[in-house]
């Protein structure tokens, strides 16, 4: 008897459009897809007639106890941003404050689609801890920065050992990369060094890069090279790299990227937010770049809405360019789905096909602003909305149903997560 049986769903993929069929279920796999008729018995069925059927969002850049942190320090640019308002309250936290908001990004991100998501932060053992308990895939890290000899050592080692705890954790659900925070803030042979214990380790690595002009122009003021070319010096970027941002290239730079095959995370909302600028994305693509989306922090964005990045995706690409060709509805979806995946180096995560993990939303169809049905893939990128996510599966596990979380304490989570944001702010009497 197979787990589950999805039948009659309009499933969408960039690649396939939409198309009516059936999905099977089996031990957090999908095991077929297409007309089941009459014949098998399952655990359970769920009419999907009236819903869309699709991949789970892969959310490709991210840290996710930011959440804690929504709404401070707005309307600044990235440096101050950070310096001033993010770094002494991070200062603050600990294992437990960074548990729970992770738990409270966790929920909003499942109740909007999301079913992976990657991290890069601290406390990375209450991380996985969270997200082997409620049930979603993640890519993480423990943020590390090499300014001085001991520092580097220290969280290289604790990186170390999180790999060998976690990677491959919670029946796969949890993978782990390594995480040097930026070559603004790891030295050159810092990140030759981080290369080098991602060979040992057998692990990807995920980094920032290029994410503001004042970043380039201090990197090329003090290295005469780009973050770009301090990168691929260092040796890193012959290993499996994901680069989040890349939003100041300059001449050579995506070359540069293709050539050696790194993945890019955009994270236009973050971006626009922080005035970064708009990532050259059009020209990545051109360059057969893999580029996912991502949100990043909801200290910088303020939400984790996936279907909000896909939009602002679509969009500024075409209004900046003067171009409304680029970056069709198809592209935007893949990026939050299957390129997602293959950003992360998830081969089998991102699409609906057999052998592939069983990571599936149902979107509502039945709603004005989605009707009439003449482009449902479209309607995804262009008008759906969180509260049109009906069921989100995991693994084969059904984590919310009905648009409401089927194992999760939300009001826990959210008065939790309250408690510790109020205890990092020295701020113990709400407000």
């Amino acid at each position: 008897m197979e787990d589950l049986l999805i039948r009659n769903g309009l499933l969408l993929g960039a690649s396939t459009g939409a198309q009516r069929a059936d999905i099977v279920v089996d031990k957090g796999r999908i095991v077929s897809v297409g007309a089941v008729g009459t014949m098998g018995a399952f655990r359970r069925e769920m009419d999907a007639s009236n819903h869309a059927v699709m991949p789970g969002f892969v959310n490709c850049h991210g840290h996710a106890a930011m959440t804690l942190l929504r709404g401070i320090g707005d309307d600044l640019p990235l440096h101050q941003w950070l310096e001033e308002e993010m770094w002494p309250r991070e200062d603050r936290l600990d294992g437990e404050a960074v548990y729970w908001g992770t738990m409270l990004a966790i929920a909003e991100m499942l109740k909007s689609g999301t079913t992976t998501f990657t991290d890069m932060y601290f406390f990375m053992d209450d991380v996985a801890r969270a997200v082997e308990e409620t049930g979603i895939r993640a890519v993480l890290s423990r943020g590390m920065i090499g300014t001085s000899e001991e520092e580097g050592s220290s969280r290289m080692e604790d990186s170390e050992e999180f790999v060998r705890r976690w990677h491959g954790a919670a029946g796969g659900r949890i993978s782990v990369m390594l995480g040097p925070h930026a070559p603004y803030t790891c030295s050159e042979t810092y990140l030759s060094r981080v290369a080098n214990l991602s060979a040992r380790l057998a692990v990807p690595v995920q980094t920032h890069i290029s994410e503001t002009e004042h970043e380039v122009e201090t990197m090329l003021a003090r290295h005469g090279k780009t973050p770009v070319e301090i990168v691929r010096d260092s040796g890193l970027m012959d290993r499996p790299l994901i680069a989040a941002h890349c939003v100041d290239l300059r001449q050579g730079d995506i070359e540069i990227l293709a050539e050696k095959e790194v993945t890019v995370a955009h994270n236009p909302g973050s971006n626009l937010k922080l005035g970064s600028g708009i990532a050259p994305i059009p020209g990545l693509l051109e360059k057969g770049v893999v580029v996912g989306l991502g949100t990043d922090g909801a200290a910088s964005n303020n939400n984790l809405d996936m279907m909000e990045e896909m939009r602002l995706a679509a969009l500024i690409h075409k209004g900046a360019n003067r171009q409304p060709t680029l970056l069709p509805a198809e592209t935007v979806f893949s990026m939050a789905t299957e390129a997602g995946g293959r950003a992360l180096f998830l081969d089998d995560v991102g699409r609906l096909e057999p052998g592939c993990r069983a990571d599936i939303v149902l979107m509502c169809l039945n709603r004005p602003h989605l009707t009439p049905a003449n482009n449902i893939l479209s309607h995804m990128v262009y008008a759906a909305q969180p509260s049109d996510v009906d069921t989100v599966i995991v693994d084969g596990r059904v984590l919310v149903e009905g648009g409401r979380l089927v194992e999760l304490d939300e009001e826990k989570i959210m008065a939790e997560a309250e408690r510790c944001a109020r205890q990092i702010s020295g701020d113990n009497n709400g407000g």
